[in-house]
């Protein structure tokens, strides 16, 4: 029983050392770190490169449209805040001449 489990354990070993022999040229056919890269690895990172720098445009542009929108809604509910304001005053302190504003009123 335990010549049968070490064999085992043995063809198991043998599986994870050798690699295909396809695996095998395509690894030995690698390049170092210090080699030149090939025209294809370039053009790879390039495009990869170009489509990070897009997706990030993409998502910069998104945040500022929002901020932008959320920016004009609080001026317009501001101005809106302020036109109400204004118009209460100039309901309250109305004297009857032109223009209506407490300023203008004459001494008696």
């Amino acid at each position: 029983m335990l010549v049968v489990k070490s064999t085992l354990l043995v063809s198991g070993m043998k599986q994870k050392i050798f690699m295909q022999e396809s695996d095998a040229s395509s690894f030995l056919k690698r390049r170092g770190k210090r080699s030149p890269k090939s025209q294809d690895e370039v053009n790879a990172e390039n495009r990869q490169k170009l489509r990070d720098d897009e997706l990030r445009r993409e998502y910069y542009e998104e945040q500022r449209n929002e901020f932008e929108n959320f920016v004009e809604e609080q001026r317009d509910e501001q101005e809106e805040r302020t036109r109400e304001a204004v118009e209460q005053w100039r309901q309250w302190h109305y004297d009857g001449l032109y223009p209506p504003y407490l300023y203008n009123r004459h001494p008696i």
